[in-house]
């Protein structure tokens, strides 16, 4: 089994419109059977294509009725519940992001716009921070997959009071790196009451290499998926989430490069990692996240000085196990039942009230947005790899917010909540907008039905 990205160049859809079904129909014909898509975005649009890069996953073994869902099955929100106001805030991973590029860097965002609403729904890439995990009270840690299905409408999600949550980490061949991942999990259970019923170690160990794409999208391979499964299978019932720890292979120069490079360069190892998270969390419909383990003494006795403060939390860490076992201990329920989906206290694409996140992405959950008329706050100050025009889609008027900055953001999220149009509170005031529509022609036809009927 295995997982690779690939571009894929797709010719652009009239006027932006129905890409969701666009794009399906483009890559149905491309990938052969057993070969399914876990990851999409689209790193660039010009005036004939669309330049998408794809996590895809082959060799899978199941019966054709058992593989999963497409990640391009979309279902469209037939109401918006507005009792509560609930964003979704999405730093893709390996973009390279000015906030949220790094280890947990925009965990202040995230905590400033949790502020805002009463549910904040974000990803491990958002708040992870090796040792580190300052995720807000008020907010929702879910896997990247499952948040593209919430806004897709293909499944919902479920508070949780905690979780049993699974560690399959490798069996690492210096001793040293294993004690620490098993002494974090440990901790964990001692520290915050983590429910981990118990720590699998895989030998071999699951093989995973960071690469970047032409895009400079950090992405990556990774094969022995299988032993995941494997263990995953055996042990059905006994867990609700799942972390996984293990090597991703970087060579030595690139490693040091990241973070001597003062946060220019984009994390190499989140592409990957997400790739298998999707993957996992797609296949068995439960939150997932993972964390790298130390390749070697070498890496471990790096000598990197003093780093650029948003790279500091992996700077320090031996394991960067305990934010992922944090964000796991409650993350929600995954549920993809369609009654269930419907009973109280599920939190669904009707009650997703705004997403939040930086200018130019275009992925599964920005086209999700456009379809179920969802407004969209994109942040210019959060620079990044991509390449796309985002005013350039058909958005329904007053839809997508181009804003500056993430105070700016708030500002939009508090108005929106409030039932205010957002360009109320600048200046100029556009002049309202009169349309004068004249029916003469029906009038005369009505005068001469009325004359008829009198003779």
């Amino acid at each position: 089994m295995h997982l690779t990205e690939q571009k894929i160049p797709i010719p652009i859809s009239p006027g932006h419109r129905n890409m969701l079904d666009h794009i399906q129909k483009a890559i149905d014909f491309r990938f052969e059977d057993g070969t399914i898509p876990v990851r999409f975005a689209i790193t660039g649009m010009d005036e004939t294509h669309y330049h998408c890069e794809f996590g895809v996953l082959d060799d899978l073994n199941v019966p054709t009725s058992e593989e999963p869902d497409s990640i391009f099955r979309f279902v469209r929100r037939k109401i918006e519940r507005t009792d509560a106001f609930n964003a979704v805030f999405l730093v893709p991973t390996g973009i390279g992001a000015e906030i949220g590029g790094h280890a947990g860097d925009a965990t202040p965002a995230a905590r400033v716009l949790a502020e805002a609403c009463d549910k904040l729904i974000t990803h491990p890439n958002v708040v992870n921070a090796s040792d580190l995990n300052e995720m807000p009270e008020n907010s929702l840690y879910v896997e990247g997959s499952a948040i593209t299905r919430l806004m897709m409408g293909t499944a919902a999600l479920q508070p949780v009071r905690s979780n049993r949550v699974l560690v399959i980490m490798d069996d690492h061949e210096i001793e040293m790196f294993a004690n620490d991942t098993v002494n974090a999990v440990s901790a964990a259970r001692a520290t915050y009451g983590l429910d981990c019923p118990k720590i699998i170690k895989l030998d071999p160990p699951l093989c995973m290499a960071a690469e970047f794409m032409q895009s400079g999208r950090a992405a990556g391979e990774i094969t022995g998926l299988e032993r995941v499964l494997a263990a995953l299978d055996e042990n059905l019932g006994t867990f609700d989430a799942v972390a996984i720890a293990s090597v991703i292979d970087l060579d030595d120069e690139t490693h040091e490069e990241y973070f001597h490079r003062d946060g220019e360069m984009a994390n190499p190892w989140g592409g990957v990692e997400a790739m298998l998270t999707h993957a996992v969390s797609m296949l068995y419909e439960i939150p997932t996240a993972h964390s790298p383990m130390l390749e070697s003494h070498k890496v471990a006795n790096f000598d990197l000085g003093l780093v650029e403060p948003r790279l500091a939390a992996e700077a320090v860490s031996l394991t960067f196990v305990q934010c992922m076992l944090k964000g796991l201990h409650r993350s929600p329920r995954i549920v993809t039942d369609a009654d269930a989906m419907r009973e109280p206290g599920m939190l669904s694409a009707a009650d997703v009230s705004c997403l939040v996140m930086p200018d130019k992405c275009v992925g599964l959950p920005t086209l999700a947005a456009l379809e179920q008329g969802i407004p969209v706050i994109a942040i210019r100050e959060n620079d990044n790899l991509m390449q796309n025009d985002l005013q350039a889609l058909p958005w329904a008027p007053g839809q997508l917010h181009l804003v500056e900055n993430y105070w700016e953001a708030v500002g939009v999220m508090t108005a929106l909540k409030s039932g205010i149009t957002p360009s109320s509170l600048r200046r100029p005031l556009a002049a309202t907008k009169i349309e004068k529509r004249k029916f003469e022609t029906q009038r005369v036809r009505l005068d001469e039905s009325i004359k008829e009927f009198k003779i």
